[in-house]
């Protein structure tokens, strides 16, 4: 179980020595850190769409396991920002470990309308609600945020001092067929992979605005794309392009669907046969954001702070980049 203790130590150790026990990321490159789900597809399609390199820049998605590791090669200079789906509260960790270290350029909101988080199931368990789930085994996406949102949402429902079990987001559907777990709380395409396998149902989906934020149809900005202060102040005219040119894949993403399903293949563990039954989590870039907005964003890094998870309060606002 990733503590808030350890998180912080983590992210303060890859601070103060990542420099020095890792290469910095090539000078004339791009890297932007992601972990497979859904929510990434912007960066998946502008790789593939070519949006960077028609701006002239050489940008390449390097894949992790989990949120907290895209947001320690953010401190170590590994790579120049992470893509949608980057949990935020990691990132604000991240923040209050390296104050400074980048600025939101998109988030992606999410509810019950806007699929990307819920609680899965196996096809035939006898669990019916998130209630039902007193004295099962729990699983939940690797990293804090992840960790700590299920616990709410499970003591929401009546169940006292719950139990997370971490694992990696393709691990989730073969634990719940092997029986490891009850239940799980993921993301999409975990959810619709499973499901059009055969082998899980979906409990219940957009429970972090139900449960977290207390409003069903209230914005979760679970999951932000960024770039770092360094890309921002030594490469002041790439970091334009390249925010210019993810905001076009997202417009592309918004635009084109059905189409922009396509990129979740290869990308995540949705294979193409199945891509056309994702739901699409929305993106909000950083000149979209309205004050309803930041409200939501704010209240969901509030809980945070209130569990002492955050060490201070992080203000949402002075996070997004301005142009």
């Amino acid at each position: 179980m990733i503590t808030r203790r350890r998180t912080l130590q983590t992210l303060a150790a890859t601070a103060t020595l990542g420099a020095a026990s890792f290469a910095r990321a090539a000078d004339d490159k791009i890297l932007i850190g992601y972990w497979p789900i859904a929510s990434g597809l912007p960066l998946y399609a502008g790789l593939e769409l070519g949006t960077f390199k028609e701006a002239g820049l050489d940008v390449e998605g390097v894949k992790f396991s989990s949120a907290q590791q895209v947001a320690e090669a953010m401190i170590s200079g590994r790579i120049h920002g992470s893509a949608n789906g980057t949990a935020s509260a990691v990132l604000a960790l991240a923040e209050i470990t390296s104050p400074g270290l980048f600025k939101i350029i998109c988030s992606n909101p999410s509810n019950h309308k806007l699929v990307l988080d819920e609680f899965v199931v196996a096809k035939d368990s006898p669990i019916k609600s998130l209630a039902d789930l007193k004295g099962k085994k729990i699983a939940s996406g690797p990293g804090i945020q992840n960790v700590t949102l299920a616990k709410i949402m499970l003591e929401k429902n009546g169940v006292a001092n719950p139990q997370v079990t971490e694992l990696p987001v393709g691990q989730h559907v073969p634990a719940l067929v092997g029986g490891q777990i009850d239940a799980v709380y993921t993301l999409e395409p975990t959810g619709t992979a499973g499901r059009l396998k055969g082998l899980t149902r979906v409990l219940e989906t957009g429970v972090i605005s139900k449960y977290v934020l207390g409003d069903a149809e209230a914005p979760w900005f679970g999951g932000s794309a960024s770039v770092t202060a360094t890309l921002l102040k030594e490469r002041p005219a790439d970091a334009k392009k390249y925010i210019a040119a993810y905001a076009k894949a997202v417009e592309h993403v918004r635009k084109n669907p059905e189409e922009s399903r396509n990129h979740l293949d290869g990308f995540t563990s949705i294979d193409a046969s199945l891509v056309k039954e994702v739901p699409l989590s929305g993106f909000t870039l950083y000149n979209e954001f309205k004050p309803s907005d930041i409200d939501a964003f704010q209240k969901f890094f509030d809980v945070f702070t209130e569990r002492k998870i955050f060490s201070r309060a992080v203000p949402v606002k002075p996070l997004l980049y301005t142009a």
